[in-house]
């Protein structure tokens, strides 16, 4: 079944996990560009939307998504799995036509959901058993776009 749905955690998939705060909240976080350059060149190709579904709310993210054209943004989310929902019901997408990189636990209820399921090689390891794919690279160093790749390679 083809993939319409790009559904990514933020903080250990996008970025290395690392939160840098100052005395007024957060500062900064790291993108990989490699991940960058799938999601805004490679997955339009393939018509696949990317979503982000964030439990931490931050205008870098904001930012970030912008950048990249992604529309989809849903932050301070504490029901990630109610929330996916909404997104698939809007665009009338079937859970087997949903992919998901997450690397905690509380990605799990949205893996146990989709139909293709990644995460970062350095994921907690209760979501490793859990996923199709274990990406080759760490959280924030292009595990993205090794999914990415490995999606539209199947």
């Amino acid at each position: 079944m083809k993939i319409k749905l790009l559904v990514m955690d933020v903080d250990g998939t996008l970025t290395d996990g690392k939160i840098y705060m100052g005395a007024d909240g957060e500062l900064m976080k790291a993108f990989d560009a490699k991940d960058g350059y799938a999601i805004a060149h490679i997955l339009p190709q393939y018509g696949i939307t990317p979503v982000i579904i964030t439990g931490r709310k931050s205008k870098i993210i904001m930012r970030r998504a912008k950048e990249l054209h992604i529309t989809d943004l849903y932050q301070g989310v504490k029901d990630k799995l109610a929330q996916l929902k909404g997104v698939a019901e809007k665009y009338e997408a079937d859970s087997a036509e949903i992919a998901y990189i997450g690397d905690d636990l509380n990605d799990l209820p949205c893996i146990e959901y989709c139909g293709l399921t990644a995460c970062p090689r350095d994921a907690v390891d209760q979501v490793k058993t859990k996923v199709d794919y274990v990406c080759e690279q760490d959280g924030g160093q292009g595990a993205v776009r090794g999914f990415i790749q490995w999606i539209v390679e199947e």
